[in-house]
C-alpha cells in the first residue's frame, strides 16, 4: 500500500481536524486551544509531546530503530486578524479572526503524517513534529529558536511546507536557493511646524515633505538596486492631520521592503535612511526613523541543495515527475521559517491549493484551504521521513 493510498484512508479524519481548527482560529501567541487540540491528538498517537516553546508552541518526538539521524517537520498554526466572509458551515466562530492562509490545513497534514508514522514506524531515527505559533508577522519561529528549540530537539535538518493558490491540486513546487523574500518594515515620523492652511509660509509643511519623500523612495529600486536583483519598496500607511484648514505638525509614514539578497536588504535600508535625511534637511524638519519597530524583520527563506534534492525526491515519489515544478518564481511574500533555515539546512516546499478564482487568494476574507490536498501533503511528509531516515 502506498503512502498516498494510506493517507487517503485518513482523509475524512484530517478534514474534520482541519475544519475544527478553521472554526476556532487563534492569532499570534494566543493559540492555546489550537495547541491543546494538537497535543491531544499527538498524545493519542503515542508521541512524546512538549509544550510551551514560544508560549504556545508544540513539539512532538517520535523515534524508531537505533539510527542517530534526526529530522524536523514544521507546520504553522496561527490565524490572521481578518473578518471571514465565507458562509459555509465551518466558517470562523471567532469574530475578526480567520485562517486566511491555510495554517489550519498545514497543521492537519502534519497531524496526519504523525498518525501514520507512529503506526508504521518505517524509518530509522528520530522525527520532531514542530507546531509553531505566530508566523504571521510576529516571528514565532525565532521565538521558538530563542527559547531553545534546536538545543532541546537537535534536528540535523528541517523542512517546511505551505499551500500555494494557482498551483494545481496534486502538484508541488520547489527549488534550491531563495523561495520567499526577506521582509522588513519601517516607520518614518516627520516633524514640522503646524500652521493655518491659508498661511503655509508661516509653518513647515510635513505633507508636502512626505509627498516628496514617497516619490524619492520609489527611486531606490529603479535607480539604485541592480536590475538583476529583485526588490520592492512600498508605502502602506500615511497618517496626518484631523481638520480641513490646518497643516499638521507631524506625519507618520509606514511601509515595507522585500528582496532575495541580504546585501540588497542592507542597501535598501541604507538608501531609505539617506532619502529621509536628505528630505528632512531640505525641508528643515526633524525625523524619527525606525526599522522593524514592533517585530523583527524576516530573512530570506533559502533552501539548501542537499535537502531540496531530498524534498524533490519525496514529492516526485508521491505525485510523479510531471507534477513537481522545479523552477518556480520565488515569492515576494515572506516566511519566518527562514529563521529555522538559518539554524539548520533544510527546504521549504509549496503544495498546490488549486485555482484562486472567486478571490480565494491567501490573506483574503474568502479564502479556504482546499481539503482535497490533505492526503497529498501528509503523504509527502511521510515519504520525506522514510527517505531521510531510511532504514
Amino acid at each position: 500500500m502506498t503512502d498516498l493510498s494510506l493517507l487517503n484512508q485518513l482523509h475524512d479524519e484530517m478534514r474534520q481536524w482541519r475544519r475544527h481548527l478553521h472554526q476556532y482560529p487563534e492569532t499570534a501567541f494566543e493559540e492555546t486551544a489550537t495547541a491543546q487540540f494538537i497535543v491531544d491528538k499527538l498524545t493519542e498517537f503515542g508521541l512524546d509531546v512538549h509544550k510551551g516553546l514560544a508560549e504556545t508552541g508544540v513539539v512532538a518526538t517520535l523515534t524508531a530503530g537505533n539510527g542517530s539521524k534526526k529530522i524536523a517537520l514544521r507546520a504553522d498554526m496561527d490565524a490572521l486578524f481578518i473578518q471571514e466572509q465565507n458562509t459555509f458551515a465551518h466558517r470562523s466562530r471567532h469574530d475578526g479572526k480567520m485562517h486566511a492562509c491555510g495554517h489550519d490545513g498545514h497543521s492537519a497534514m502534519l497531524l496526519g503524517a504523525a498518525k501514520v508514522l507512529s503506526g508504521q514506524r518505517n524509518f530509522n531515527g528520530t522525527v520532531y513534529f514542530i507546531f509553531q505559533p505566530a508566523e504571521e508577522g510576529r516571528a514565532g519561529a525565532k521565538k521558538m529558536i530563542d527559547d531553545g528549540l534546536f538545543e532541546q530537539f537537535p534536528a540535523d535538518c528541517v523542512f517546511g511546507m505551505h499551500n500555494f493558490p494557482d498551483i494545481p491540486v496534486g502538484h508541488f513546487a520547489v527549488k534550491t536557493g531563495p523561495m520567499m523574500a526577506a521582509f522588513d518594515c519601517f516607520e518614518i515620523i516627520l516633524k514640522g511646524l503646524a500652521t493655518h492652511a491659508a498661511m503655509p509660509h508661516l509653518g513647515n509643511d510635513v505633507i508636502v515633505a512626505a509627498a516628496q519623500l514617497i516619490n524619492n523612495l520609489q527611486t531606490i529600486v529603479s535607480r539604485t538596486v541592480n536590475p538583476a536583483d529583485s526588490a520592492v519598496v512600498t508605502i502602506t500607511q500615511i497618517h496626518a492631520g484631523n481638520t480641513w484648514n490646518a497643516i499638521p505638525d507631524s506625519i507618520v509614514l509606514r511601509g515595507t521592503f522585500r528582496c532575495f539578497n541580504s546585501a540588497v536588504q542592507t542597501l535598501v535600508a541604507d538608501k531609505i535612511k539617506q532619502h529621509v535625511d536628505a528630505v528632512c534637511a531640505a525641508f528643515s524638519m526633524d525625523v524619527e526613523l525606525k526599522f522593524n519597530p514592533e517585530n523583527p524583520g524576516y530573512p530570506v527563506t533559502y533552501n539548501s541543495d542537499k535537502e531540496t534534492a531530498l524534498a524533490l525526491q519525496a514529492a516526485t515519489a508521491i505525485v510523479g515527475d510531471g507534477s513537481v515544478h522545479t523552477n518556480p518564481t520565488p515569492s515576494m511574500g515572506s516566511e519566518d521559517f527562514a529563521f529555522m533555515l538559518q539554524e539548520k539546512p533544510g527546504c521549504y516546499i509549496w503544495i498546490g491549493n488549486g485555482s484562486s478564482e472567486n478571490s480565494c487568494l491567501l490573506h483574503n476574507p474568502h479564502y479556504d484551504f482546499n481539503d482535497d490536498i490533505l492526503a497529498v501533503g501528509a503523504a509527502y511528509w511521510v515519504k520525506l521521513v522514510e527517505i531521510v531516515l531510511a532504514t
